[in-house]
């Protein structure tokens, strides 16, 4: 038995990284890991600093990712970190996750997995080659209502499903912030570090995923269109796609980040033959069932009638709100409790296992190209998901 902490190191999260902090949080939450080490920017002097803030030892702060694997790897097996956090903009999370893999370490990433849909497949055969593991941090599956929602439709309440409905408005995006200093627009609207999309990307990835997580379908084909608002935006910053799933069923799936005065709503509806639920991240504790025969149910998270996967993943009783930071670090604690399986030798539990993946993550970079295609489209076509 590994009587210790799980030791992560870091790519990113400098003390000046929005998405740094909240990753950081998320993984120390539950008392399972520590932070070790870290690169923590692309400017050594940040790094080093940063390092210093979180009260690591000098020679424990690296000013590049290669330096850091390349000693890691040589220290001691009760020393070196045993995963790596890569918290950095899309364009730098495939080399990175690559070389950690060469060297033998897990890997935890945040969406979308890689910058190409190429880069993924890539990463995805080294996970295959080496056994690792890679969690995939697509936030919103980790609450436990959506563990709920999901558990509901594979135990058949609503019947066959025909209809699901996601969608995430934002407004941050409403004006040309990228230039006028904000870090986080900057990135996220340029092509060379964004990559192909843009919101569609950034926040339709995490729509695509929730549809497909709580409903349990895989998408077969999609129309879309892909808008560009405000003048001068090199990427899309708003978008929706008609979907086709693999039983029939048909769905709508919205991203905007020019819904003026939307902070971060994100939503889904799915109905079946029997019934409906609706889930809102805004009032993430409660879980909507909607039926043709009766009231509508509002399900409360920390109730003794919820699922064992919806209960392995609450913290607190019934009535205490969870939100964001623990279903980010939903995420984190499965991994970890997987991962720790892994060093001894032990087989973990399936509610363990339950975290996005590589499979995610190639599915997300498929999303991004296949939306892309049809959402540029001089005139709207249906475009095939490659398997």
């Amino acid at each position: 038995m590994i009587n210790r902490k799980l030791r992560m190191g870091m790519v990113g999260g400098g003390r000046d990284a929005f998405i740094g902090s909240i990753h950081r949080l998320a993984a120390l939450m539950d008392g399972q890991i520590e932070l070790v080490c870290g690169c923590f920017s692309v400017n050594p002097d940040i790094s080093v600093s940063s390092g210093k803030s979180y009260f690591l030892p000098d020679n424990r702060v690296y000013k590049t990712y290669r330096e850091m694997f390349e000693n890691e790897v040589r220290l001691p097996e009760g020393d070196r970190m045993d995963f790596v956090t890569i918290v950095t903009p899309n364009h730098a999370h495939f080399e990175p996750a690559m070389m950690a893999l060469d060297k033998g370490f897990h890997v935890v990433i945040d969406k979308p997995v890689t910058f190409s849909l190429d880069e993924a497949k890539k990463l995805k055969a080294k996970i295959g080659e080496s056994g690792l593991i890679l969690a995939l941090t697509h936030t919103y599956s980790g609450y436990p209502a959506i563990k709920e929602a999901r558990e509901r439709i594979r135990r058949g309440e609503l019947g066959e499903i025909r209809r699901i409905y996601t969608e995430y408005p934002q407004g941050w995006l409403s004006a040309n912030v990228e230039e006028k200093g904000n870090a986080q627009a900057s990135w996220r609207t340029d092509p060379k570090r964004s990559g192909k999309a843009g919101c569609m990307g950034d926040i339709g990835t995490h729509a695509f995923h929730l549809t497909e997580y709580v409903s349990g379908l895989k998408t077969t084909a999609l129309c879309a269109e892909l808008n560009v608002f405000v003048p001068g935006r090199q990427l899309d910053d708003d978008g929706a796609a008609f979907l086709r799933f693999q039983n029939g069923a048909r769905g709508v799936l919205m991203a905007t980040q020019v819904a003026a005065g939307e902070e971060n709503a994100i939503k889904i509806r799915i109905y079946g033959t029997r019934g409906g639920l609706e889930w809102s991240q805004m009032e993430p504790n409660t879980l909507w069932m909607k039926w043709t025969d009766r009231p509508v149910e509002m399900v409360r998270t920390g109730q003794g009638y919820m699922s064992d996967a919806a209960k392995h993943n609450t913290r607190t009783p019934a009535g205490h709100p969870e939100g964001y930071l623990e279903a980010f670090a939903n995420i984190y604690r499965n991994f970890s409790l997987t991962l720790r399986a892994r060093l001894e030798t032990k087989k973990p539990a399936p509610e363990w296992l339950d975290f996005p993946t590589i499979d995610d993550g190639v599915r997300g970079m498929q999303f991004i190209e296949t939306v892309v295609q049809a959402g540029y489209a001089d005139t709207p076509k249906w475009v095939n998901f490659a398997d």
